[in-house]
Formats: structure tokens, sequence, C-alpha cells
């Protein structure tokens, strides 16, 4: 692999990780140095940014199992480790989403519930839903197999991140003016990269979690997911946001964890 690709790749994955988590940019060493991100191509390390998220809350769940903690307040501080990794970045975006497109009227009222700071009914029970979904699910492997539960963990967050890039590049801007507008929608190269590589992991982590046959269930059930979140989107607002792109990677997710417990 030539040096120019390999330091590429790298810059891209590091400005992935500085856009989907906490962790700031010049926690990567070099990668600051680089100039502004181009997003369009960065898009294609989403899923491995995922994957990367995903292994550090199943450690969490796997030391929390380990310490002999309940399998729900094992689960649900693996969960509350990934927030905390993201910074809340797509709860947020789930709880706007639910708010504008299932509360507004009209498209223009629908943009502004979902600019609006302010959390409302759909916000929060969309909020419960997802959070409570994941904690259940997550406990419901450790009595048996913890070490599943971190692998339905990492497939789940890759193809979480993948449904970002789908959306992100399908789906036109319902504004001109939001963030998913400005940063440039991502390429076809990037697109299919990151499809390909959550395709991978998904598979992998997926077949170590609960089978091959489950892995393969489990990306339709993310497919369909992110689909879903698209079309509704599209038939409410006219396109993605940045919200819209956060609903889609928690759909997504929760899709796949499902899909994964259900066979385990």
């Amino acid at each position: 692999m030539p040096d120019e690709y390999r330091s590429t790749i790298w810059q891209d994955s590091a400005a992935a990780a500085s856009f989907l988590t906490t962790l700031p940019a010049s926690f990567f060493r070099g990668a600051a140095d680089a100039g502004a991100p181009d997003f369009s191509r960065a898009a294609r390390a989403f899923p491995l940014v995922g994957a990367l998220l995903g292994l550090a809350a199943g450690l969490v769940l796997l030391i929390a199992n380990a310490l002999g903690l309940p399998p729900l307040a094992a689960a649900l501080l693996a969960v509350a480790a990934g927030i905390l990794l993201t910074g809340a970045l797509h709860e947020d975006g789930l709880a706007d989403s639910f708010d504008g497109l299932a509360g507004g009227r009209t498209v223009e009222r629908r943009l502004e519930i979902m600019r609006d700071s302010r959390i409302g009914t759909y916000g929060v029970l969309a909020l419960i839903i997802s959070v409570g979904l994941r904690t259940a699910l997550l406990a419901a492997y450790l009595p048996a197999s913890p070490w599943r539960a971190a692998f339905a963990l990492i497939a789940a967050e890759a193809l979480g991140r993948a449904a970002i890039v789908w959306v992100w590049a399908k789906e036109p801007p319902a504004r001109a003016d939001g963030l998913a507008a400005t940063l440039g929608a991502p390429g076809p190269d990037a697109l299919g990269t990151a499809l390909l590589s959550a395709l991978v992991i998904g598979l992998v982590a997926g077949s170590l979690a609960a089978g091959i046959f489950a892995s393969l269930i489990t990306i339709a059930a993310a497919a369909l997911a992110t689909v879903t979140v698209a079309d509704w989107s599209r038939r409410r607002i006219g396109g993605r946001t940045g919200d819209i792109l956060g609903a889609a990677a928690q759909a997504t997710a929760l899709a796949a964890l499902l899909a994964l417990a259900a066979f385990h």
C-alpha cells in the first residue's frame, strides 16, 4: 500500500472519528495538520469508526459483567459509554427528528421544530424506546454469552454509521444552510467503500454474535431501517438534515440489535 494512500486513509479515519465522537482532532497525531477534512471522502471511514465505538462499548459491557453487576446495569453502562463517546450526537438527532417529522403540520413547521433545542413528547418517547430497547437486548445476551453481546454491538454500530453515509449520499438536503448540506454529500467511491466495509464488519461480527444466517437477516433489517428513515424524511420534509442522519444511525443500529438478539 503506497504511503500516500495509507496517509489518506488515516486522515479520513481521523476526520470521521473527530466528527462522530467527542475526541478532538488534535487527539489524532498528524491529522490535524492535514487541513480541513473532505467529508465527501472521509465518510467512507464512518463504519470503521462505528465498529470501534461498538468495541469500546462492548469492553465496558464485558468489564461490568465480569465485576458481577446485574445484566441490566451492565448493559445500561455500555449504552451510556457509547452515548458519552459520541456526545449524544445521534440521540439528539433521533429526538429532534421524531419531534419534527411526527409533530409538524407543514414542511416549514417540521423543519422549525427540528431546529428547536427543546425536546418534545415524541422526542422523549423515541429516546426512551431507543435506550431502553438497546439496554434490554444487550442484557438478554449476558447470562449465556457476554462476548456475543460485544460482537453484536460492533456489528450494529458499524451498520448504523453506514446508514448515515447512505442517507447523506442518496437524499437531497431539506434545507440549504444545514450542516448535512454545507459539508457536501459523500461521493460514489466513499459510499461504496462505506457500504462494503459495513457489510464485511456486519457479516463477521454478526456471525460471531449469532451465526451467519442471523448476520444476513441483520444486514437486511438494517437496510430496511435505513431506507424507511430516508423515505419518511423525504415525504415529510423533502430530504435529509443532520438530525435525520442521526436518526438513521440510531434506527439502523437498533434494527440490527433486534435481529441479532432474536437469533442469539
